[in-house]
């Protein structure tokens, strides 16, 4: 069985116009609702369409993907827009949506939450909508952007501030993981969607694992999304210092201390990093379909086909295999009752 880790929801046009709507009048006409009918949901699930090719579902089924956690489109969580409110209903609105496909497909999806991370709320207002999809929905994890100004303003505080231990301390009450993955990047930032992605995820590294925050929340489950931004391709950078100080854990022990999805697009970069952290502390995660549904050119492959990139590792053991597909996530997300998709051939 394949888990993949790291998807986003198909939605339909509903939850973007619903978007459009509130960020249009900022909350003055009150909340409304996503109308979606469910033949509209399994439309935007099943139908062949926009820049991906082909439909989601025929992109994890060509990819062998059995169970994929969803989560929002990052891109579309505004978190940096005001009033709050306004963040509030969408996220809300977003992760209804999610529940309402997970429903419709229960052996292909599981929800993984979006915060309502406005600025000017913070990680305890957080805290309210994970609880809430995690008791009443059922959601198995939710995202942590740990840049909610999306670039503008100055920062909030890294991910090993105590700033941010509300809303671990609700995590480990919920007993589910946070997967760190940025969302917007807003002009005049200096960098790229993509790029501002590297270097959130690269930071959000750096400062858990230079502060207390594995002491004070052992039980705490952090997924570094996109294979942990930069730091385990130039973890040689650190390790001199974290030498320098006698008894103190090594780099590469602190780096274990967090878990990492494969969301890569090479198999370089894939190798490198199950060499740097170990199978055992990796998650296949595909982001299928997302920013590499394209086909590379000189293969025909499509960049985000991370499980062929995975198959031609041929240092990996059976055991790897098995706890990069399936038994790392099954475990971390305590995931019970799943059933392997059919094959085309099995149908």
């Amino acid at each position: 069985m394949i888990i993949d880790v790291h998807g986003h929801v198909s939605a339909p046009d509903a939850l973007y116009a619903y978007k459009a709507n509130v960020l249009s009048h900022r909350g003055a006409h009150g909340r409304g609702r996503v109308t979606a009918t469910d033949d509209q949901l399994r439309e935007a699930v099943e139908q062949p369409g926009g820049a991906f090719g082909i439909s989601h579902l025929e992109h994890l089924d060509t990819a062998g993907i059995d169970v994929q956690l969803i989560s929002p489109r990052p891109y579309t969580m505004m978190h940096s827009e005001d009033p709050a409110r306004i963040v509030q209903w969408f996220i809300e609105e977003t992760n209804n949506v999610i529940h309402r496909v997970c429903g419709l497909y229960p052996d292909r999806f599981r929800g993984m939450a979006g915060l309502p991370q406005s600025p000017s709320t913070g990680p305890a207002a957080w805290a309210g909508e994970l609880r809430r999809c995690v008791t009443e929905l059922g959601f198995v994890g939710a995202l942590i952007n740990p840049d909610p100004m999306e670039g503008q303003g100055p920062p909030l505080p890294g991910l090993g501030d105590r700033f941010w231990y509300p809303l671990y301390e609700a995590f480990c009450e919920l007993d589910v993981p946070a997967l760190i993955h940025s969302a917007g990047c807003r002009p005049p930032a200096r960098e790229s969607y993509s790029l501002h992605f590297i270097l959130e995820e690269t930071v959000a590294v750096a400062s858990l694992l230079g502060s207390d925050v594995h002491k004070d929340f052992p039980s705490l489950k952090l997924i570094i999304s996109h294979g942990g931004g930069a730091i385990p391709y130039q973890a040689g950078r650190f390790m001199p210092a974290a030498a320098r100080n006698p008894g103190a854990e090594s780099f590469h022990d602190q780096l274990r201390t967090l878990w990492y999805d494969t969301c890569l697009y090479t198999r370089d970069a894939i190798e490198l990093l199950i060499r740097t952290v170990g199978a055992d502390r990796c998650l296949f995660g595909s982001e299928k379909p997302g920013t590499g549904s394209v086909r590379d050119p000189e293969t025909g492959r499509w960049y985000d086909d991370i499980r062929l990139l995975i198959d031609e590792i041929d240092w990996l053991t059976d055991t790897d295999r098995a706890r990069l597909f399936e038994r790392n996530a099954a475990a971390l997300f305590s995931l019970t009752g799943l059933r392997a998709t059919p094959s085309p051939e099995a149908v």
